[in-house]
Formats: C-alpha cells, structure tokens, sequence
C-alpha cells in the first residue's frame, strides 16, 4: 500500500517542483573541442588491493573519475613496484584478444594489465562487450560495478548523430530467424539499434566502429528499416559536435613511456606532476601572483598520478631516466603540485588523488583548453 501512494504521489507533481526520481544531468553536446585529458597512474596500486572483490572495485572508482570528468585518455603504467614478475604490456585495446598467459585472473599475477583490462571493458558500451571482450575470469565482478552511463552509451530507443557499433560478417534476423548477406563493397555494423546500419566500406569482423548518420534528429521514416552510415575517428564526436566520447586505454612499460609514446601529434604541451612536496593546486589558478608559472592555452594535458610510493619511485625504477640522469621527477613535468594541502590523513590514496586532481583542475582544463 505505501508504495502505491508513493507512486500516485510522484506522477501529482505541480508545476514547480522537480520529479528526481530519474537522473537529469544529461551531457550536453555545445561547441566542438580540440584540445584532449588525459591521466596517467601506476597499475601497481591494484596489487596493494587484497581481494578480487577489493581490485575490481579500486577499478571502478577510476573508471568513474574518468567518466565523470570527461578524461579523453588514460595511461596505465609499470612503476616497478610490482612484487611479481610479470610480461609488459605495451598496448591494450578493447579489441585485442587475450592470450594464454592473460587466460586466468591477472589482478595477482599483473596488476599493469588487469587495471587495463576492467577500465577498457567499462568504457565500452554495454551492447558491445560481448563481441569484443571473451569471457574472462578478470569480469566476473564487473557487473557488480556502478554503470558509467557515458554519452556514447547510447540507448536503443534514443537517438544520436554518433554512435559505436561492431562489424558483422552476417546479418541477423530476428523476425523471421534467417541470415541476411551484407551487400558488396558495405559493411554491417551491430550498433545497438532496430534498425540495420551499413557503411560503405569493408572492415574485418569484430571491429569496433565510430560511425556518424546523415541526420542530426532522429528520421521520421526508415525506408527498407536500413540506414546508410559513414565511419569517422572516434575522436569526431568531440572535435565536431563537442561530446565526450569515452576515453582510450593505453599501457606503459615506464613513467618515460607515458612522455614518449603519447599518440597525439606534438605530445602533451602541458604536463602535471602530482605529490604533496608540489605548490598547492589552487596557485595554478590564481588570479594573484602564482608560485609556479601561469598556465598557457594547451592542446593536451597530461595529469600523472603517483602510486604507494609516490612518483618518485617511479622515476628511480625507469631505466631511461637513469641513463639520462634524471633523478627528480619534478624535472619531468611543467609543473609540480600538491592537490591538498594540509591533509587531515597521513596518506591520500592514487584512486582518491584522481578524484581531488580532476577536481582541483577542472576550472584550469575548461579556460585553458585550446578549442
């Protein structure tokens, strides 16, 4: 009886109170942006998790730190403070098939690739995980995760100009339970919609696809239930409409790694080092007379996190560092700083830093950002 008086309540609203019983806070898409996010942390602070229960959870909390301040990129890297030895990985997508040494749950074995592995699968719309993700002991928690419910999570009765799909080398049909052939030169993308959607161009099945329709609104009528769509970089929904689209995945054998091998052209024209021997965070947007250098207009941003023993435990395991002589990891980045000063707790934790960085940032990373 009560919760039907609860229902008969809520749908008497008046004109000026809000019905919250669903969430508003729906992304929108306003000017395109050019300029990129992205972080970067240890994979090792998942070994300093002691059960799967705990690591798939310490997971979770960084994907929705990315999710919720609309990272473009995050870069998982060895901060050689793993107890174990285990084989680096150098790249990890979510389109990249896990090998015999990956068959078994990693977040013991490889803390670097599990930590890749979950925030990969998270970011990844729902509908597609099964095609591009096999079964693997590294999800079974995952489903106990809070959704990121970001904008290319797109529902199937919704509509967007932009959406992720997965080649098919064969069509379904549902209704009458046959296999339709996609037509010559095209191919059938699984998107999550009713109706089928090809583009005009031969891509490998199993491939995960950006594709962009004709129609900003969604089409009155479908003639043949089929729509033409075109494959775009998966970066084209934020460059020309503005939406965040989700981040990429990248793993670095070391902190140098994460410089070196950044896949933007010209590499990140600014660069944060977090740790609390830095300036505080908030001098960086002051109107007064900062202690470090004012930031300059950026193109890409990169924010780097330290793990239990901070970043300079990073920079003393890289090799490349120490046949260049580097010793202080202040010297690696534009700028050195402190995201709490004063802590109340002896330590801040990396999944905790994330949060109070992107935080402490966000007004830097919206004014500065090259559009």
């Amino acid at each position: 009886m009560e919760s039907k008086k609860r229902k008969r309540g809520s749908d008497q609203l008046t004109e000026n109170e809000v019905d919250t019983s669903k969430p508003t806070a729906v992304f929108e898409a306003k000017e395109g942006r050019k300029y990129t996010l992205s972080i970067a942390l240890p994979g090792s602070i998942i070994a300093n998790a002691q059960t799967p229960e705990l690591q798939t959870l310490l997971a979770g909390q960084i994907a929705r730190a990315l999710a919720v301040f609309c990272v473009d990129e995050v870069v998982v890297f060895d901060d050689g403070q793993l107890t174990q030895d285990a084989e680096t990985h150098t790249t990890f997508s979510s389109t990249q098939k896990i090998g015999k040494e990956h068959n078994s749950y990693s977040g013991y074995t490889d803390p670097n690739f599990f930590l890749a592995h979950i925030l990969s699968y998270l970011e990844t719309p729902p509908n597609l995980r099964k095609d591009l993700f096999p079964l693997h002991p590294d999800f079974r928690l995952a489903g106990s995760l809070p959704s990121l419910d970001m904008p290319h999570h797109v529902r199937m009765h919704d509509w967007c100009q932009y959406r992720e799909g997965v080649t098919k080398r064969e069509i379904p049909n549902r209704q009458e339970r046959k296999i339709w052939r996609t037509p010559p030169g095209h191919t059938y993308i699984e998107t999550g919609l009713r109706t089928r959607v090809f583009i005009s161009a031969v891509i490998a099945p199993e491939t995960r696809v950006t594709v962009k329709f004709k129609d900003e609104e969604k089409p009155e009528e479908i003639p043949g239930n089929e729509l033409l769509a075109e494959a775009v970089a998966p970066s084209a929904p934020r460059e020309e409409a503005g939406y965040y689209w989700g981040y990429s995945v990248r793993s670095a054998s070391c902190i140098s790694a994460v410089l070196t091998e950044c896949p933007f052209d010209g590499g990140y024209d600014l660069t944060i080092g977090t740790s609390e021997r830095g300036v505080p965070v908030s001098s960086l947007d002051s109107t007064k007379t900062p202690k470090s250098q004012p930031i300059p207009e950026f193109a890409h941003m990169l924010i780097v996190f330290g793990g239990v023993g901070g970043l300079e435990v990073a920079v003393k395991a890289d090799k490349e560092l120490e046949n260049l002589g580097v010793k202080s990891p202040e010297a690696l980045f534009d700028h050195w700083v402190n995201l709490c000063p004063g802590q109340g707790s002896r330590t801040i934790r990396t999944e905790e830093a994330v949060w109070l960085g992107l935080m402490g940032l966000r007004g830097v990373v919206s004014r500065k950002g090259k559009r």
